[in-house]
């Protein structure tokens, strides 16, 4: 039988890659498209030492680039799950580049959160852990992670969003009684 609970930390995953020059676009830098296949790798471990079932991509949120990594740089890979809900699992991604040779340190390249649902041998949903965050970052991840699911959900026209009460919740004051 599954746990009920694991803990965050349990999912920590850190991944390192040299950018090497089929990586790269014509101003040989990182081309986000291979950033964003290591992140979706990086995420999917996370999820799967998460619940130890396989689990597929079922959405990556916005996507934003904050910096360049060089061809010969390094890029590193941080993520974990933030919040599991029932088959799904949000994961947080925060990928660094790093140029060795000229020594200028870790700059944040990206950040996201992607959603992963766990699947049995058929390709049915199941049941995933709870999720126990630990530290503070963990808490406020896991505490923002229902309004971004909901606003997943309203976007991809799974939800109405007359039913978002925890997006509601941000945009309009609810009165007393109601």
């Amino acid at each position: 039988m599954p746990p009920k609970s694991k803990k965050a930390s349990e999912s920590y995953v850190t991944m390192t890659e040299m950018v090497l020059p089929n990586d790269t676009n014509p101003l040989n830098n990182l081309m986000g498209g291979r950033l964003m296949h290591l992140m979706d790798i990086a995420a999917a471990i996370s999820a799967q030492k998460h619940c130890n079932r396989v689990v597929v991509t079922a959405s990556v949120d916005n996507v934003s680039f904050e910096a360049s990594v060089p061809l010969g740089g390094v890029v590193t890979l941080q993520s974990h799950v933030s919040r599991a809900f029932n088959s799904s699992m949000e994961v947080y991604v925060e990928a660094y580049g790093e140029n060795i040779l000229e020594g200028s340190g870790r700059k944040l390249a990206y950040k996201a959160f992607l959603t992963f649902v766990a699947v049995d041998q058929m390709g049915n949903p199941i049941n995933v852990p709870e999720l126990e965050p630990e530290t503070k970052k963990e808490i406020m991840l896991y505490e923002g992670a229902l309004r971004r699911r909901q606003l997943r959900l309203v976007l991809a026209g799974r939800m109405k969003p007359e039913e978002a009460t925890e997006l509601k919740s941000l945009f309009f004051k609810i009165k007393e009684g109601e």
